[in-house]
């Protein structure tokens, strides 16, 4: 007797039916059809979300273009500044860096070469002539750092809220099940269905914008490190090669 009781619980019409509410209107699991069910606080969850997928998208796309050109640049930029260093020629060194707009090694480089110069190039070097290039560099590799991590402090926030603000929304939608059920006064699947799949819309799209933006964020996050740790040894070479300077 269960089991023919189950067997009928499982065929497809009486699940159909279970899934009907009041006025006999079949629930539907479409992604139209959920948000129609859904109430205001709800549609203002998901269009936050949305809002902030696409930040968050933006945010990918613009530091993934801007670390790529700033690799690619500094490839091209690092053989040449040597070259030009190793003959002497400094204002040599200063153009090929000017013209790497992008790289975070020429802007760094740049700035401690211009403080060099700034001295004039005639007599001896002094301590003060190095020690002045040397806080240049450092100035300049605090800039480019905060140019490098620009965005990546949204992506952390999107990541860290973006399942909260889903959460939220999954409380509104248990609550509008809670309320159908007290109004219809009816305990079947279907007076409960819409707002349990409210509620499993926005968790899945809460977590659909975390995930993401935590694995870009700690990618870039990981690449700017190593550009900090480039830039750090070009700042130590460059200083090394004053120093060598001024005991020629």
């Amino acid at each position: 007797m269960i089991l023919a009781h189950i067997a009928n619980l499982a065929h497809p019409s009486t699940f159909a039916l279970l899934l009907q509410d009041n006025g006999g209107e079949t629930v539907g699991f479409s992604v139209m059809d959920m948000l129609k069910h859904m109430g205001w606080i709800d549609i203002v969850v998901v269009i936050i979300l949305f809002i902030m997928s696409i930040w968050s998208l933006a945010v990918m796309i613009d530091r993934a273009l801007y670390f790529s050109a700033a690799r690619k640049q500094s490839r091209e930029f690092a053989p040449k500044v040597a070259g030009a260093l190793k003959d002497g020629r400094l204002d040599e060194a200063i153009k090929v860096a000017d013209r790497s707009k992008k790289s975070h090694l020429a802007e760094v480089v740049q700035a401690g070469l211009q403080e060099f110069r700034s001295y004039g190039s005639g007599g001896a070097i002094t301590e003060e002539q190095i020690e002045s290039s040397k806080r240049a560099l450092e100035r300049s590799e605090a800039i480019v750092h905060a140019k490098l991590k620009r965005g990546l402090g949204s992506l952390a926030t999107i990541g860290s809220t973006a399942p909260f603000i889903g959460l939220f929304g999954t409380v509104i939608g248990i609550l509008h099940a809670f309320q159908t059920i007290a109004t219809q006064k009816s305990t079947g699947i279907g007076a409960v269905a819409g707002g349990i799949s409210e509620a499993l819309v926005t968790t899945a799209f809460g977590l659909l914008v975390a995930i993401p933006a935590v694995m870009c964020f700690n990618y870039f996050t990981n690449k700017v490190e190593a550009f900090d740790v480039e830039m750090d040894n070009s700042s130590s070479e460059l200083v090394d090669y004053f120093i060598k300077q001024s005991h020629r």
